[in-house]
């Protein structure tokens, strides 16, 4: 879309960036017709802000969770129709008065009039101005409201009528229930529909039951007659396999009874714990006949249930017999079965619960459709309800959306934080950590995926897990420090992390992205990883000669004690061996190494000489460019490697990360980054550290300095740089093999 406004719009350059200028009332009215690429954020989203959640909410009008630039032109072109001047938004008000709502439009007029309704509601019906507490409070404004337009009704809503009240209190105890505007617990219409459609399935079902003889062979206590038969239907027909065993071999019968061994397992212990085992025993004694005796002693595991049984069915299909055969017992079974298949047909079971007579009442009555008549009497008052709603939404537009607007379509709360102290949206808190307060935090919902966005920033970021152990939350942060050394921040490193609303929490590092922080850090780096490079180099070093020594030691040791355990005859054995013939110094052997030595020696000796005679042969200002060259060749590389990365530090990669549509750069130059990290500051302390390092004696410190130009004058001298003076120089050190070219032909053993 191109910008085609005619409206005379005013740029700026923030952060090296051009960007459309928003001060005024006439600037935020236009802002619909603004060219959608001069926008900075395209998109963002409406978790992890630091702006009422609401207010985010409120615009993001399609509840994807992000709010986009349609949206935002909307939320100004509806502002548009209800506000008198646009230019009252700039306030930020927390306060909305009745009289910036305007008359003369139809939206505005139906505002005001709900903003009057509130007011009223709140008793408060002479007040000329709404605060977000109150517009935000829909249950203190519905309080005493019967129909507040949003389809529920509630037992206030009926009155006096008692049977509207105990059906709403069925409903909600049996299908479930809505919350009312007013806070209140109440219902809907599909409730209503889903309770009455319930009742009715659940009263024709039953009621089949109630008519059918067949369906109950037991009366009322067919049900339990039932439940009675199944409980004990499997141990029963066991017991009745039990006797065909026993009557196909009597011998059998005893292992097909209670064993004594199975007894004398369980003697020793509580019965009333050995039920599971006794539970597996026979129901009854075993007989031949096959038949279960009625009236005889049952396994005690098992008597509760067979005497229910028997009261509920045996007593009544095989009243007076002492036994039952196989054949009657199954003749039980077939009773049950119109009534096993009505169960299953059962409808209505949401119902179930709650009085048959009572529904019986509600089915046949005609309070359904005075429940239907309350919900569209309520839903009547739908817009008027909305539009109360709507008074709530300008109130938080009213003092929200210029600062949403300055973090949106511009960064100018994020740039001008230094001179407003307003800090940008996006900005969570400030952490302290190495001796810093780092000012950009930024919230970070998944690290991982964020750290690949954020690597493109050029940023130094430190990752920290926080926990706020009163509040009982932990979140982590993206820590961007632009300012200082960095040599102490690393994984591990422990700070305190304090969000905008004060609350202090726990930060650890936990990830780290490392980048260039300044040119002045830059230049200092070779030194440091050189140094760093000749401290471990030593370290490893005098480990090694640590270990070695510690290794002979051992050894040394071990070899004294197996002296001391050897035999007295292996002892005077080595004694009398006489020991070998000690070899002569070979002067031949070791004049190779010493002239290499020599001509090592030398030749660095050379190179020496050669730079500082070069060195001195300059003029002082000549010295002085030659140790800046040196400088600027050790130096430069790493400050020329800072000073690119420093020039593209961008936070766009770092709020893309977290689900932003970033729509131009966002770089933080070196001036900017350092209000972004502020570092401490000490005064000049006069007086005597009592625990300070001594210092090296200024009188050692004078010999040094005269050691080392007595070295290099010596080294001149050797050289015939003196001659000049009258002195001839020190002939060169021969360091020919003289020792080998004189040896005799022969060697001592010859």
């Amino acid at each position: 879309m191109e910008n085609k406004s005619s409206y005379p719009w005013r740029y700026t350059k923030i952060g090296g960036v051009t960007r459309v200028s928003i001060e005024t009332g006439e600037d935020i009215a236009h802002l619909p017709e603004l060219d959608q690429k001069q926008w900075t954020v395209l998109s963002c989203p409406t978790t992890g802000l630091e702006i009422d959640p609401d207010t985010l909410k409120l615009l993001d009008t399609d509840g994807d969770g992000h709010i986009k630039v349609n949206e935002v032109s909307a939320a100004i072109e509806w502002l548009k129709k209800v506000l008198k001047s646009m230019d009252s938004l700039t306030e930020k008000s927390a306060v909305l008065p009745l009289s910036a709502i305007r008359e003369d439009t139809d939206e505005g007029k139906k505002l005001l009039n709900s903003a009057s309704q509130i007011l009223a509601n709140l008793k408060k019906p002479d007040a000329k101005e709404l605060g977000i507490a109150e517009t935000a409070d829909s249950v203190k404004i519905f309080a005493d409201t019967k129909f507040n337009g949003d389809g529920v009704i509630t037992e206030a809503t009926v009155g006096d009528d008692e049977d509207l009240k105990k059906i709403i209190a069925a409903i909600i105890a049996n299908i479930g229930k809505a919350t009312d505007r007013s806070g209140a617990d109440g219902v809907t219409k599909e409730l209503v529909e889903e309770f009455y459609a319930e009742a009715a399935a659940f009263t024709a079902w039953k009621n089949l039951s109630l008519n059918d003889s067949k369906l109950i062979p037991y009366g009322d206590k067919t049900t339990a007659a039932r439940d009675a038969y199944y409980a004990i239907k499997d141990k029963v027909s066991d017991y009745y396999i039990r006797c065909k065993l026993a009557a196909m071999d009597q011998s059998n019968t005893p292992a097909l009874e209670i064993s004594k061994d199975s007894l004398a397992k369980i003697s020793e212990k509580n019965l009333t714990e050995a039920i599971a085992e006794i539970e597996a025993y026979p129901l009854t004694k075993i007989n031949t006949k096959a038949e279960l005796p009625l009236n005889e002693p049952v396994n005690p595991a098992w008597e509760g249930k067979f005497n229910a049984l028997k009261a509920l069915i045996l007593d009544v299909d095989f009243a007076g017999k002492q036994s039952i055969t196989e054949s009657e017992w199954n003749s039980i079974a077939g009773k049950f079965d119109a009534y096993d298949k009505w169960l299953a047909d059962k409808k209505g079971a949401k119902v179930e619960g709650a009085d048959f007579g009572f529904l019986t009442e509600v089915v046949s009555g005609n309070k359904k459709d005075e429940l239907l008549a309350l919900v569209e009497k309520d839903l009547a008052e739908k817009d008027n309800a909305e539009s109360i709603q709507e008074v709530n939404k300008l109130a938080h537009f009213y003092r929200d959306l210029f600062t949403f607007l300055r973090n949106f379509v511009t960064f100018t709360d994020f740039y001008y934080q230094y001179k407003t102290g307003d800090k940008a949206m996006f900005q969570a808190g400030t952490l302290f950590i190495d001796q810093r307060s780092c000012d950009l935090c930024i919230k970070v919902a998944d690290m991982g995926k964020h750290t690949a966005s954020a690597t493109q920033s050029a940023m130094f970021i430190a990752y920290c897990d926080c926990e706020n152990k009163k509040l009982g939350q932990k979140m982590q942060i993206a820590a961007v420090i632009t300012d200082g050394d960095v040599d102490n921040i690393t994984v591990g490193k422990n700070g305190v992390f304090y969000d905008r609303a004060g609350n202090d929490w726990e930060a650890t590092v936990t990830k780290v992205i490392e980048n260039p922080i300044s040119i002045r850090q830059a230049f200092w780096s070779p030194y440091k990883k050189f140094a760093k490079f000749i401290e471990e180099q030593v370290e490893k070093f005098a480990a090694s000669k640590d270990a070695d020594v510690t290794s002979k030691g051992a050894a040394a040791i071990s070899e004294k004690s197996a002296e001391i355990t050897t035999q007295p005859a292996a002892a005077d054995a080595a004694a009398a061996t006489p020991p070998p013939a000690k070899q002569p110094f070979d002067i031949a052997k070791f004049s190779g190494i010493f002239a290499a030595i020599g001509l090592a020696l030398g030749f660095i000796g050379s190179m020496i000489v050669s730079a500082v005679t070069g060195f001195l042969k300059l003029e002082w200002w000549g010295m002085i460019l030659a140790v800046l060259a040196i400088i600027l060749l050790i130096s430069g590389p790493s400050m020329l490697l800072a000073y690119l990365k420093l020039r593209r530090r961008n936070l766009a990669p770092v709020l893309n990360a977290n689900g932003w549509a970033v729509n131009a750069h966002a770089f933080v130059n070196i001036t900017f980054g350092a209000t972004l990290t502020k570092l401490a500051k000490f005064p000049v302390v006069r007086g005597v550290d009592p625990l300070a390092d001594k210092k090296y004696p200024l009188w050692k410190k004078i010999c040094w300095c005269v050691l080392i130009v007595a070295i290099i004058g010596f080294a001149l001298y050797c050289n015939g740089k003196l001659s000049r003076f009258g002195l001839d120089p020190i002939p060169a050190l021969d360091f020919t093999d003289k020792a080998q070219t004189e040896a005799p032909a022969t060697t001592p053993a010859e």
